[in-house]
């Protein structure tokens, strides 16, 4: 299951774990990081998170706050 996918499944505690240890490989891995510091990846995700209202934009459902924090995660990794 490729990361994107694995983002998918994300739904309580224990499916937002397994993403967030997902997401550490795949930075060990070098997977085309578009943010490859801690301050640029947190930039990224609060651009992403203001101009979407936290995926609602997008829709992400605001009652899978897990969802969203990984989606917030995954962001820090590919918005610009």
């Amino acid at each position: 299951m490729d990361l994107h996918e694995q983002l998918a499944e994300v739904m309580d505690a224990t499916t937002f774990l397994a993403f967030v240890h997902a997401l550490a490989a795949d930075k060990r891995a070098n997977n085309a990081w578009e943010n490859t510091n801690v301050e640029a990846f947190l930039d990224a995700a609060i651009a992403w998170a203001e101009v979407s209202e936290f995926g609602i934009r997008q829709g992400l459902s605001p009652s899978n706050p897990w969802a969203q924090f990984a989606t917030f995660l995954y962001c820090g990794k590919i918005y610009e």
